[in-house]
């Protein structure tokens, strides 16, 4: 493709074969995008850039290089719209579905996944846990990549066979213009609460963020109004609502959780009523479930071929995950590393059982601080046993951030053990028949990170198995 095609009115139209933001992925004939980073600066990598091969640059500056420049405002909001041009527009021959919010994201996305391939359409899926392109399964960088990326990803799954992509919408991927230039068939909004705030500076500014998803002009718009920031954006928008036993256009009834799943019914205004049963655990996830419904039906997928791929919907890995070893209480891993997140699934594991509630859990390092005595809060609420431990400490002092979580527990019972290995073979040895414990923070994670950016192995599920292995073991049941 030539220069002028993707920027009219650029001074000299060499041919351009391929995109790039990073100087490390410069191959000749490139069209090299000089992003402004929040350590870096991508204008001081642009002579590295040419001496690889790159043939024209997107600049926010003149640098007089002796290649092409096209000067612009904003070089990362330029990326998107050329990225769609540069590949023929692929998500115009998608349904995307985009899907923002502070948690369920994941869950959502796997279940709208789910019951599009169960209506026979083979669906792409770009998240936190994983993405699947083309019916290749691979791993992300980041919640949702960065436009260059993202465009080639959609003309890759077009090209490949897909009809639809359910994908993960983060706050930073709309507020950095990573998820523009995209035709949205339907937008989810599943619930806001604190986090990234160190990043958005306001609650305010953290829910424009997710906003701008709904003005980009998706067919259908789907918000959880049981949130109250969805509850606004209702208001403000034209949008289906959905809920949990409240008010709204598709609401869940009848909600009948249990460790092995969820009994529930779905009734539209019209009193309309479908019968679902969903394997995934807690109350928190029939709103996941329902906007997954209502993004199906959108989408033209009859009710019979919903309630038959929900039953059979695979676990999201670290969503609420069950770890078996015969053990006679249960052991849920979940993702929760935010408060709003961390309240939800205690609120689901005390659903789930008649005995003690058992929670350990800790905080990022280098992240939002706020949310630390907001954590040790809930857990102090929520919980019977709390075990406080590190998370993904990076360049922080773990024990400092396990003192400012422990500030807001409000108890004198909380246990402290930094060391996340022994905080859970702690917790697995407080656990009596009948209790759920609850291992929150870290998910489907498969690694710890510490200072100097050093990452160790570590999953929470493997763990916990080992630790009841060795209980099992050592009190055999009888």
């Amino acid at each position: 493709m030539r220069l002028r095609e993707l920027f009219p009115h650029a001074q000299g139209d060499p041919e351009v074969t391929s995109l790039a933001y990073d100087g490390r992925s410069v191959q000749p004939g490139a069209l090299f995008f000089c992003v402004r980073g929040f350590t870096r600066d991508g204008h001081d990598f642009a002579p590295g850039a040419i001496a690889d091969g790159a043939v024209a640059l997107v600049v926010d500056h003149s640098l007089g290089l002796g290649v092409p420049e096209v000067q612009v405002d904003d070089v990362r909001a330029a990326m998107a719209p050329v990225a769609a041009r540069f590949h023929g527009d692929p998500s115009a021959r998608l349904d995307v579905v985009g899907i923002t919010g502070t948690s369920g994201k994941t869950t959502t996305s796997f279940l709208v996944r789910e019951l599009l391939e169960g209506a026979g359409r083979r669906t792409a899926l770009l998240g936190t846990v994983k993405s699947v392109v083309a019916g290749r399964e691979g791993t992300l960088a980041r919640t949702t990549p960065e436009a260059v990326d993202l465009q080639a990803a959609f003309a890759e799954m077009a090209d490949g066979g897909d009809l639809a992509c359910a994908m993960e919408v983060s706050s930073h991927a709309l507020e950095l213009h990573r998820a523009d230039a995209i035709h949205w068939a339907v937008a989810v909004f599943t619930n806001l609460s604190q986090d990234h705030l160190d990043f958005h500076p306001t609650m305010e500014e953290y829910f424009l963020a997710k906003r701008r998803l709904f003005e980009a002009g998706p067919r259908v718009g789907i918000v959880n109004v049981d949130d109250a920031w969805g509850a606004r954006l209702a208001a403000e928008m034209d949008v289906t609502t959905v809920s949990v036993e409240g008010d709204a256009d598709v609401r869940a009834v009848d909600v009948r959780p249990g460790l092995d799943g969820t009994d529930f019914a779905v009734v539209d205004r019209d009193g309309s009523r479908l019968d679902l049963r969903s394997p995934l655990r807690g109350r928190f996830n029939v709103a996941n479930a329902v906007a997954a419904v209502a993004v199906a039906r959108a989408l033209g997928v009859a009710d019979d071929v919903i309630a038959g791929a929900l039953r059979t919907a695979a676990p999201v890995p670290g969503r609420l995950q069950p770890v078996e070893e015969d053990q006679g209480f249960a052991v849920l891993v979940d993702y929760a590393h935010k408060p709003g997140a961390l309240e939800s699934v205690l609120d689901a594991a005390r659903d789930l059982t008649r005995g003690r509630v058992i929670v350990v859990f800790g905080a990022g390092g280098d992240r939002d601080r706020g949310k630390r005595p907001i954590m040790g809060e809930v857990a102090g609420r929520l919980a019977d046993e709390v075990v406080i431990t590190s998370d993904n400490p990076r360049s922080e002092d773990p024990d400092a951030i396990v003192a400012e979580i422990v500030a807001g527990v409000g108890r004198e019972d909380v246990r402290v053990e930094p060391d996340r290995r022994a905080a859970i073979e702690l917790a697995v040895s407080l656990a009596r028949d009948g209790d759920v414990l609850l291992v929150a923070g870290k998910g489907h994670e498969q690694g710890q990170e510490l200072a100097g950016g050093r990452k160790v192995p570590f999953d929470d599920v493997a763990v916990a198995r080992e630790a009841l292995r060795a209980r099992v073991v050592a009190e055999p049941r009888r």
